[in-house]
C-alpha cells in the first residue's frame, strides 16, 4: 500500500470504522474508540467499540471483539489483532507499512504532518506585560505558551495574529506623570528607563495613599492624558517607548515576535461606545452608579454566571472604565478589523472568572467568533509559593534568564572537563545561551500547563531525563553521526526497514508526531509535543546503544534515515516550540 501524507490515527480510526462496519453487518458507522495502548507489549493501539456495541446488538462483548479482530487482520496496515480482557482488540501495525509511511516522512519538509482542511484566522493574546514595569517571572509562562501555541496553530495551516496587549493605559500614568514632575531624573530615565520609571512610580503611589491633594492631581493629569493634553500625551509616549525598547530586548533573548502591540489604550475610544450599546441593549443597566451587567437577569447568559451574585462592571461611579470594558471593546475589534473566527487568550488561570463573564457579554452583543480562555498555573519557588527573591519582590524575567544562562555555562563546562562535550571555547558563550533560555523555556512548556510548578535550575539544565540538553544531546548526536561518515544530513534519505525491536520501537515513536503535533496546537497544550520529543529521544539513545549505524551492513541505509527522521523530529519540535538547538556538543 504506497505510503501517503496522513494523520496516522485518523487513518487507523477511518479503516477501523469501515471494517466494523461491514464485519457487524452494520447500516451506520460507529466510532472504533482507537486508543494508544499503555504498554508496547500488548501492541501498538486498542480498539474499544466492542464495549459500547454488546447492548446494541445483544452479544457479548468479547464476542463482537472476537469478530472484529478476525476481520481487521484482512486491512494491509495492521500485522496482528487479539481480543484481550472484557472486550478490547489490541492492535499492532504492520511494520513494512509503517516502514514506507516512515520513508515518505523523511522526505517530506512537514514531516507528514497535514494541514487543517479548513484555515482560520485566530488571534493569539499572550504576553501583556504592563508599561513603566520590568517583565517579571509571573510573565514567563504567558509568553512562553503563547508563543508556542502561535507557532503550532500557524503551522497547522491557520492564520495567527500573535497580539502583545500590553498594560498601557489607565490610573497608573497619572501617577507617574505627577511623579516624574517632581522626582525624576531625565538622565536616569535616558540610562535606565524602567528602573527609574518603576522608582518615581512607588514614590507617587504611597505619597497618593498618605496626601489626597497628591492623589486628586494625579487624577487630574490622568483625565487630561485622557483628553488628549499634548504635554501629557508626549511624556506618557515616552514611557512607552523606553518600555518597548526594553521590552523588545527580552523577547529577543526569548525569541518570541509578535504580529500587533495593540495595547489598552488603541482601545480607549472605543469604550464610551461600547457601554452605550450595552445599555441600548438592555444588556447592563445602571446600579448605585455604576454602570453593571447582571447575568441572573439574561436568561442566555451560562448557569454559573446566572447564579452569581456578582455583576461585571463595566463603568465606575467616577465614569471610569475597567479592564472588563477593554476587553469586551478589543473582542468586538478583533472580530470587526481582522474577521477573526477564534481568539484565545493566554493568561493566569486565576483570570478564569473575569474571561467568563467577558465572554458572555460577547455573547450577549451578538459575537459568535470562538474565544478561549487558555488559563496555566504559578511558578513557585522552594517554599511552594509564588517565585520571589529574598526580599519578596517577584524574580524579573531578565536576571532569570541571565542566570540560567550563566547555569548553563557553568555546566558546559564541567561536562568538557569530563569530555562529555565537545564544544569548542569560541562556541560556548552562543552554546551557553541556546541551552540556558531553551532550558526555562522547556521546563515550563512540558508542564501540564494547567499545573504549578516548582523553578529548579539543576533539574532543567541537565544532559539527563526530561530537559532541554538531554533533547538537544540526541540531536546533535545524530549530526555527530553524518559529520563521522562525510553524509550530508540536509539530504538523508533512505527506505526505512524496522527489523531489530529497537528499530520497530523508534519508528512506532516517529510514526505519532503528526498526531501529536495537530492534538497539541487544537487543544493548546505544548506539553503533549514535550513527551513525544522526550520519549523520542529515550527511543534513540536505546536504538544507538544496540545497533550499529554507519557499520551497520545492510542495515545501513535504513538506520541512517531512522537517524535523519529522528533529528527532524527534534529539530522542527523544539522549533514549534519556539526552542533553538545546537548542532554539534
Amino acid at each position: 500500500m504506497p505510503a501517503t501524507t496522513m494523520l496516522l490515527e485518523n487513518h487507523l480510526e477511518r479503516k477501523a470504522r469501515e471494517v466494523i462496519a461491514h464485519a457487524l453487518g452494520l447500516e451506520e458507522p460507529v466510532e472504533p474508540l482507537l486508543r494508544p495502548t499503555t504498554d508496547p507489549k500488548f501492541g501498538d493501539y486498542q480498539l474499544n467499540a466492542a464495549m459500547a456495541l454488546a447492548k446494541i446488538l445483544r452479544r457479548s462483548p468479547r464476542e463482537i471483539a472476537a469478530t472484529i479482530s478476525e476481520a481487521i487482520t484482512a486491512v494491509p496496515e495492521i500485522a496482528s489483532a487479539e481480543v484481550a480482557g472484557p472486550g478490547f482488540v489490541n492492535l499492532r501495525l504492520d511494520e513494512r507499512w509503517l516502514g514506507e509511511v516512515l520513508s515518505k516522512d523523511l522526505g517530506d519538509p512537514r514531516l507528514g504532518v497535514p494541514t487543517v482542511e479548513k484555515s482560520e484566522t485566530i488571534a493569539v493574546d499572550f504576553s501583556g506585560p504592563n508599561i513603566a514595569k520590568q517583565m517579571h517571572v509571573g510573565h514567563l509562562r504567558s509568553t512562553i505558551l503563547g508563543d508556542a501555541i502561535v507557532r503550532l496553530l500557524r503551522f497547522v495551516g491557520h492564520r495567527v495574529i500573535g497580539d502583545n496587549h500590553l498594560g498601557d493605559w489607565g490610573t497608573q500614568f497619572g501617577l507617574l506623570i505627577v511623579g516624574m514632575r517632581r522626582w525624576g531624573s531625565e538622565e536616569a530615565l535616558a540610562e535606565r528607563p524602567i528602573v527609574e520609571l518603576e522608582r518615581v512610580y512607588k514614590l507617587a503611589s504611597a505619597k497618593a495613599k498618605e496626601d489626597e491633594s497628591f492623589a486628586d492631581d494625579a487624577r487630574a493629569e490622568l483625565v487630561k492624558l485622557q483628553a488628549g493634553d499634548p504635554e501629557n500625551t508626549a511624556l506618557w509616549q515616552t514611557f512607552v517607548a523606553h518600555t518597548r525598547e526594553k521590552l523588545e530586548e527580552v523577547y529577543a533573548l526569548l525569541g518570541v515576535r509578535f504580529d500587533e502591540w495593540l495595547g489598552e489604550s488603541a482601545y480607549h475610544p472605543m469604550l464610551a461606545g461600547v457601554v452605550d450599546e450595552l445599555l441600548e441593549k438592555g444588556i447592563a443597566r445602571e446600579d448605585q452608579g455604576s454602570i453593571c451587567v447582571w447575568f441572573r437577569e439574561h436568561d442566555s447568559a451560562p448557569e454559573e454566571l446566572r447564579v452569581s451574585e456578582s455583576p461585571l462592571i463595566v463603568r465606575k461611579q467616577d465614569g471610569a472604565f475597567l479592564y472588563s470594558t477593554t476587553d469586551i471593546a478589543t473582542i468586538l475589534f478583533r472580530r470587526d478589523e481582522w474577521a477573526a473566527d477564534r481568539a484565545i487568550y493566554v493568561v493566569d488561570a486565576r483570570q478564569g472568572t473575569h474571561f467568563s463573564q467577558v465572554f458572555a457579554v460577547a455573547r450577549l452583543l451578538g459575537v459568535t467568533m470562538e474565544l478561549e480562555h487558555v488559563g496555566f498555573g504559578m511558578v513557585l519557588g522552594d517554599d511552594g509559593k509564588a517565585l520571589k527573591t529574598r526580599d519578596g519582590v517577584p524574580v524579573t524575567l531578565v536576571s532569570l534568564l541571565d542566570e540560567a544562562i550563566g547555569r548553563a555555562r557553568q555546566r558546559i563546562d564541567e561536562e568538557r572537563e569530563k569530555g562529555a562535550l565537545r564544544v569548542a571555547a569560541e562556541d560556548i558563550d552562543e552554546v551557553a545561551r541556546v541551552l540556558g533560555v531553551g532550558s526555562v523555556k522547556y521546563a515550563d512548556l512540558h508542564q501540564n500547563r494547567m499545573s504549578n510548578y516548582q523553578f529548579d535550575f539543576d533539574r532543567m539544565i541537565s544532559f539527563k531525563g526530561n530537559a532541554m540538553p538531554y533533547l538537544n544531546y540526541a540531536y546533535a548526536r545524530i549530526r555527530s553521526i553524518f559529520d563521522k561518515g562525510g553524509l550530508d544530513y540536509a539530504k538523508s534519505a533512505g527506505s526505512i526497514r524496522l527489523e531489530e525491536p529497537e528499530e520497530k520501537a523508534l519508528g512506532r515513536r516517529l510514526a505519532r508526531f503528526g498526531d501529536i503535533v495537530v492534538r497539541a496546537a487544537t487543544t493548546s497544550q505544548p506539553h503533549l509535543l514535550c513527551e513525544h520529543l522526550y520519549e523520542l529521544a529515550r527511543e534513540f539513545s536505546t536504538f544507538l546503544n544496540q545497533c550499529r549505524v554507519l557499520d551497520g551492513g545492510a542495515a545501513r541505509e535504513s538506520r541512517l534515515a531512522l537517524a535523519g527522521l529522528t533529528g527532524r523530529q527534534l529539530e522542527r519540535g523544539l522549533e514549534l516550540l519556539g526552542i533553538s538547538v545546537v548542532e554539534r556538543m
